[in-house]
């Protein structure tokens, strides 16, 4: 039997490091939530485990006015309250913090832009910094194709060359990218005018969760997983996002969204592609988003009849989380109060190739639900009969295996044991892996790994342009279908699981979801 090498001497990625390059990182949309919660504490955790580059500076690019001062302590307090490592290092962030800088300026304003070009030129005299770039395009998809189109028209990206001598610039995009197929690839072909698809990295911070990471070490590292990953051992496989909190202060933001294209098109289903691809023929990059996109191209579409069969849709009204009382998404702040946006979808999937054929995968993601967490959970047949123990079938209880995204990052197994004693009785028992438990530490957060790695030149955990079209072209016709149709919201109560519906998707074919 042919084995996939993982031993490729290029792309090792077990057994070696890619040290960030000297660059320099210009975030626009600096003042936004995003980089005060994640993006800043992730460099200051980054300096903090020496792996920043030793020559590096951060601009922030914005368009309200600010002083670098300001904009320091402003990221100075962010990183005390979002940093995993506090108290802040006095001794670090007195160095941290003179690589910091602000620049004022309107997206489409040709000014801003070309006094952020000789800025950086600066900085790169300064810090040593090559004339490296990195991107980071934390704004609204909107402003995406006028900020390329101003850094290409003032050179600010370079044509992209693979000597590693040369000077290189990257572009990291933040999701959605794209609305439904059209748009996506409208936005494709137009930003391709100026990047090269080795310059784009698609963001996906799900993607860099350790769990998710740990997901391929798990298949294909461990003969008793992989060797049963298949339709003749596996019943089903279950895929959960779901959130206790409501839309805050996203109003605007979800009545554009919806639940379908904010964390099934693009979370969900990368979660998707990787439980279930088959092994990449080495390690590298390209190797595994091929497999990836396979996966999704074998995804059985789903025609406009049969939407309502396979997709479950649902909004949440009043109710108690936590023992609190909660409103309803219609009374959410920017929420139209006859809104049709789904916060909850439930989804069932099959994929139709060798392996998962007749497998189904259920998806659902949903927000105001009994609690936090993100789980893959991987039901297997159950035995072939219980004759050999005395017992029915029904006493003798499936085998799970469950890999923990978040909270509680970690892997279990359930399986059935024998009570001990004279009866025979069997009971299933839990064997648990907790990640912080075993090694003593907390992982690091994903936008650690993901801008490290874009720094480095390796984007095997950022989407590829044709993974995420497959994607769109999948649950395209879903929003299609349901912008024809209207539907009774709210029709789950906050603190439940969801619509009643999305039990009787799973019921139809004798089956359940998991009790989390």
């Amino acid at each position: 039997m042919l084995t996939p090498n993982f031993t490729n001497p290029l792309e090792d990625r077990t057994n070696t490091v890619r040290l960030p390059s000297p660059c320099i990182m210009v975030i626009f949309g600096a003042t936004g939530d995003l980089t005060s919660r994640k993006l800043v504490p992730a460099l200051y955790n980054l300096a903090y485990d020496n792996q920043l580059p030793a020559h590096f500076a951060c601009v922030g690019f914005a368009r309200r006015d600010k002083s670098n001062d300001q904009f320091r302590e402003e990221m100075r307090s962010a990183i005390d309250s979002f940093s995993r490592n506090k108290p802040i290092d006095p001794n670090l962030w007195s160095t941290f913090r003179e690589q910091i800088y602000y620049h004022r300026s309107e997206f489409h304003d040709d000014e801003g832009y070309i006094s952020l070009r000789q800025f950086l030129q600066d900085l790169d005299r300064k810090y040593d910094t090559k004339g490296n770039r990195v991107f980071y395009l934390s704004t609204p998809p909107s402003y995406f194709p006028i900020i390329i189109e101003k850094l290409h028209q003032h050179q600010l990206i370079y044509p992209f060359v693979s000597n590693e001598h040369e000077p290189w610039s990257r572009t990291i995009l933040e999701k959605p990218f794209g609305q439904d197929l059209g748009t996506a690839i409208e936005l494709q072909n137009y930003i391709s005018k100026f990047l090269h698809e080795e310059q784009t990295y698609r963001i996906d911070h799900y993607l860099g969760k350790e769990t998710v990471q740990n997901l391929l070490v798990l298949r294909f590292a461990n003969q008793m997983f992989e060797s049963t990953w298949n339709n003749r051992y596996i019943d089903h496989i279950q895929i959960t996002v779901s959130e206790e909190i409501g839309i805050g202060t996203r109003g605007h933001f979800f009545e554009e969204a919806g639940m379908l294209r904010d964390i099934v098109q693009n979370h969900m289903m990368q979660l998707l592609s990787l439980v279930a691809m088959d092994p990449p023929a080495n390690l590298s990059a390209h190797a595994i988003h091929d497999e990836k996109v396979k996966v999704l191209q074998s995804i059985r579409p789903i025609p406009h009849a049969d939407v309502d069969k396979y997709v479950i849709r649902g909004q949440y009204g009043r109710g108690f989380v936590n023992g609190a009382a909660v409103c309803g998404y219609r009374e959410e702040k920017d929420v139209s109060p006859t809104s049709s946006v789904e916060t909850f979808v439930a989804l069932e999937l099959y994929i139709d190739n060798w392996r998962w054929s007749g497998v189904p995968f259920y998806l659902r993601a949903g927000k105001r639900l009994p609690k936090r967490t993100t789980e893959i959970a991987i039901e297997y047949r159950p035995v072939p009969s219980g004759y050999l123990f005395q017992t029915s079938l029904s006493t003798v209880e499936p085998n799970v295996l469950v890999i923990r995204i978040q909270p509680d990052e970690g892997i279990s197994f359930k399986m059935n044991c024998k009570v001990p004693g004279l009866s025979g009785s069997l009971q299933p028992v839990k064997m648990d892996f907790r990640y912080s438990s075993y090694f003593g530490l907390t992982p690091p957060e994903a936008y650690e790994r993901l801008i490290c790695d874009c720094m480095s030149g390796d984007n095997t955990l950022f989407a590829r342009a044709d993974e995420l079209l497959a994607s769109w072209k999948l649950l395209t016709p879903i929003l299609e279908q349901w912008s024809k149709e209207t539907i009774a919201f709210p029709n789950y109560q906050s603190g439940s699981w969801g619509p009643a519906s999305a039990e009787s998707l799973l019921e139809r074919n004798g089956k359940r979801w998991r009790l989390l």
